[in-house]
């Protein structure tokens, strides 16, 4: 299903898991009744249900069979799992709307920028506390461990160099997040939410020849920090290029 939905874990992936026991219960299936319960599990949000359905359907034929007694027992554990992650979805849900509820009394400049809900951006202010403890922008990013080891001889730098290992571990990760928000394509409309930051993106990516994403998001967090240093500094809101 990896090519089919962009989800594995979505409503509409699952519902398929747990729907159908077997392959040749979604190959005996109508492709337009298929279609239609896609398109209902979905809320229809996929444009087109009835072409996810004929590849739904191409996955199964070609997917490998399995003992009825085998396929009982993976059927099992596999509800056992969807159940456990639907339960760890509604924690998920209460959790955001208890942040989005807690933070409505705060300052926060940093949903101004598209792409930047409540929770990344109270993640970001939690961890941060007092913007004004920094002097500048290259101390936030040191904070955060958006900082790279120095690994140069003469006059050649390595381009193979890695982040420090120091820094508030939980501030990278919501920065890392919160850059990615900003580069990949927002669901149903294929458009990123900041075209400078994507552009940024797909430069650094383009650079090397391996560990392109990583390397890429790292980077364009780091650019990142200097836009959330700056607007909370000055408590004012984003304005696109």
């Amino acid at each position: 299903m990896e090519k089919i939905f962009s989800n594995n874990y979505g409503v509409a992936a699952l519902a398929v898991f747990e729907e159908f026991e077997t392959p040749d219960d979604i190959v005996n299936m109508d492709v337009e009744e298929l279609a239609n319960f896609i398109a209902e599990k979905g809320k229809n949000r996929f444009p087109q249900p009835d072409e996810i359905a004929k590849e739904v359907q191409a996955a199964a034929r070609g997917s490998y069979r399995l003992p009825k007694t085998v396929n009982d027992s993976v059927n099992q554990v596999l509800s056992i799992s969807i159940s456990s992650m639907r339960a760890m979805q509604a924690q998920i849900k209460a959790l955001d709307k208890e942040i989005e509820r807690q933070f409505e009394n705060i300052p926060n400049t940093l949903t101004s920028i598209k792409g930047i809900g409540l929770v990344y951006s109270a993640g970001i202010i939690a961890e941060i506390g007092d913007i004004n403890c920094f002097d500048n922008q290259a101390k936030l990013a040191k904070y955060a461990g958006l900082v790279w080891k120095q690994h140069q001889s003469g006059t050649f730098t390595g381009q193979n160099t890695r982040l420090i290992k120091s820094g508030n571990r939980y501030l990278k990760y919501y920065l890392c997040e919160a850059a990615f928000s900003l580069v990949r394509n927002v669901p149903r409309s294929a458009r990123v939410c900041d075209t400078e930051y994507k552009a940024y993106y797909d430069l650094k990516y383009k650079e090397v020849n391996k560990y392109q994403h990583k390397r890429a998001l790292a980077l364009t967090a780091r650019k990142f920090v200097r836009l959330v240093f700056r607007l909370l500094k000055d408590n004012r809101l984003y304005i696109p290029a």
